[in-house]
């Protein structure tokens, strides 16, 4: 499958995740925010996986602190379509800074370069990431 190939399908599939956690609203309440995305940020349904940014941060003014919760429905939804595991590597207390627009990127570049999309694996290692922040 082309690079392309794999861009659209993994659209395909971001914009499946989104419309299954919309959904979990109820279908009044998805329309109104698909219609809400287009007219006031013009966001239309089919640009979202290219303007995640601009998604995330239309779904904070319409949802406020809400939105949190919205976009962790719709990285469960995401990663239960691509079979993705998810592995914490650091301390319990320490909570890995993975927002659904990193997460979305990360899984487009995977998807990007294998075959199937199937176990996608995020390792945080939080001794990295202190040492990166003292450098």
């Amino acid at each position: 499958m082309t690079k392309q190939g794999k861009e659209k399908k993994f659209n395909k599939i971001l914009l499946e995740a989104i419309d299954q956690a919309l959904s979990a609203l109820g279908e009044n309440t998805k329309k109104s925010v698909y219609l809400h995305l287009e007219n006031n940020f013009a966001i239309p349904k089919k640009d979202i996986p290219n303007r995640v940014g601009d998604f995330t941060d239309a779904l904070e003014q319409i949802f406020g602190l809400a939105s949190t919760k919205l976009e962790i429905l719709i990285m469960v939804c995401l990663n239960r379509r691509v079979r993705c595991e998810y592995k914490w590597v650091g301390p319990k207390w320490l909570v890995p800074d993975l927002t659904f627009e990193k997460y979305a990127k990360l899984l487009e570049i995977w998807c990007k370069e294998n075959d199937e999309i199937c176990d996608f694996e995020v390792i945080v290692n939080a001794e990295e990431r202190q040492e990166q922040r003292i450098q």
